[in-house]
């Protein structure tokens, strides 16, 4: 009986350790080099159609994003924060289309919206393109 009892509590936690590793390994927890770049998510604007998760424009008075095809993992983070990191300021922005890299997008792309550069400080001048971390929230 005892024998049956280990092998029962020895599962478990196989199986909890392999929920955990499952988990973190779908999370961005650590900062991650990024190209932010400049996108306009309005209907008009430089981002051509509607945002990927809802089929939608979006103010550029929003902290929102678009992330890289492989960041961006089929839709499995939109609508959630993320972090972004530049010269000493973070700003949490929502995730709301994909930067397609099939499409000429490269494959470390963070498109985010005035708001996003206004609310991180970039001076004008690096308004464009600049470096920056990001992670999950």
């Amino acid at each position: 009986m005892k024998m049956k009892q280990f092998t029962t509590v020895f599962l478990i936690f196989i199986s909890l350790l392999l929920i955990v590793s499952i988990s973190s390994t779908n999370a961005q927890s650590s900062n991650t080099d990024a190209t932010m770049t400049l996108n306009s998510f309005e209907k008009g604007g430089s981002g051509g159609g509607p945002s990927e998760c809802d089929g939608q424009y979006h103010s550029d008075d929003t902290l929102i994003v678009a992330l890289s095809t492989r960041w961006y993992k089929g839709g499995q983070r939109c609508f959630k924060n993320i972090n972004i990191n530049y010269s000493g300021r973070t700003v949490q922005a929502m995730v709301v289309d994909e930067c397609d890299s099939t499409r000429g997008c490269n494959d470390n792309i963070v498109d985010a919206s005035k708001a996003v550069w206004n609310a991180l400080a970039v001076p004008k001048s690096e308004w464009g393109e600049t470096s920056v971390t990001w992670s999950d929230a």
